[in-house]
């Protein structure tokens, strides 16, 4: 059988914002799979603030994307046809489909999901997969909760946020949560049981962690860097732990920005504060799940996917995640579920 592909490949090296002239829209016919592969048709592909980082001239935690390589992205899909012995047609799977609606990948490098009926498939993004793998070892492994401590989360109605302060309420924590809009704030108290929230773009950041964290600060999850980075380290406690997921407040700016003033307190206060990558607890991903999974059938847990629908939006979708339109978890819907 044939199949015509539609890809976006990344044509320029971003400055500053992204823009949609920076992708190439290409379409190509597939090439037959050889022994060992599979083709897998996209469904869900996930939208994440690495994704810019991937775009840059440096490396990561993975090389950059080829100019003219074909958009690096992590999806979940169904097998159409396999050459492969562990995976068969109509598995789901996870890996880098990339931008693409078809692809063809070793078998070796998918993880073939365990789709039941409780668990929506998008959740696998949501709930699950490398979301629920992040939030999880970012707060228990590094952040270590105890009982009645409080937790500070920036970007706190995102994808892994949000996650990272319902576990921290599960373990005991007192949780203040930081968003971008009156209606995420509403979301994490009444719906999630935050604590406290601070709305960054209308309230004094300072003033108001302040009020909220009268005791000062024992975990922040720092999903975003920059000036709520340093107003949280003007406030941590002794013995404060941070795990530093993400800086997305300063992945466009096109000159480094000053560091922390606050960075003095990670040695008066002797905290510890420490990046991570969610790909380094792959092998430790069983513990997450199971832990996830439990949470959230016992009604303990909640997430929020927002889906874009058609792969032909995914440079818009991608632009969403830096303006904070996004609603939980964003994916873009390339293809339906049931084929």
């Amino acid at each position: 059988m044939s199949y015509i592909n539609k890809q976006w490949r990344l044509k320029h090296r971003p400055e500053g914002d992204l823009r949609i002239e920076d992708f190439e829209w290409v379409e190509t016919m597939m090439e037959p799979i050889c022994d060992g592969e599979v083709l897998v048709r996209h469904i869900y592909l996930s939208i994440d603030p690495t994704n810019r980082l991937w775009t840059g001239e440096k490396d990561s935690y993975l090389p950059p994307v080829g100019l003219g390589d074909v958009m690096r992205g992590v999806g979940i899909g169904v097998v159409e046809e396999s050459r492969c012995e562990k995976l068969k047609v109509g598995d789901y799977v996870q890996g880098q489909l990339g931008w693409q609606i078809y692809a063809v990948l070793d078998g070796r490098s998918l993880a073939k999901l365990d789709v039941t009926d409780d668990v929506p498939l998008a959740a696998h993004h949501g709930l699950l997969g490398s979301i629920g793998v992040t939030a999880y070892f970012g707060l228990m492994d590094i952040g270590q909760p105890k009982l009645g401590e409080t937790l500070l989360v920036s970007a706190a109605a995102g994808a892994v946020g949000s996650l990272v302060g319902q576990i921290g309420k599960r373990e005991g924590c007192r949780v203040i949560g930081l968003a971008g809009s009156d209606e995420k704030c509403r979301w994490l108290t009444e719906s999630l049981g935050f604590d406290g929230v601070i709305n960054y773009k209308t309230d004094n950041v300072i003033e108001k962690l302040k009020t909220l964290c009268p005791e000062g600060i024992d975990i922040y999850f720092d999903n975003v860097g920059g000036d709520i980075l340093d107003a949280a380290l003007g406030l941590i406690n002794v013995g404060a732990r941070i795990p530093l997921c993400g800086m997305i407040s300063t992945y466009n700016d096109r000159v480094p920005r000053p560091g922390p003033v606050n960075m003095i307190n990670i040695l008066v206060k002797r905290a510890k504060l420490q990046g991570f990558i969610v790909i380094d607890y792959f092998k430790r991903a069983k513990e997450a799940y199971d832990y996830l999974l439990t949470a959230y059938r016992e009604g303990a847990l909640d997430y929020r996917v927002d889906i874009v629908d058609g792969l032909e939006q995914a440079p818009d979708a991608l632009t969403m995640l830096f303006s904070g339109k996004n609603q939980g978890k964003l994916i873009v819907k390339v293809s339906s579920d049931g084929g």
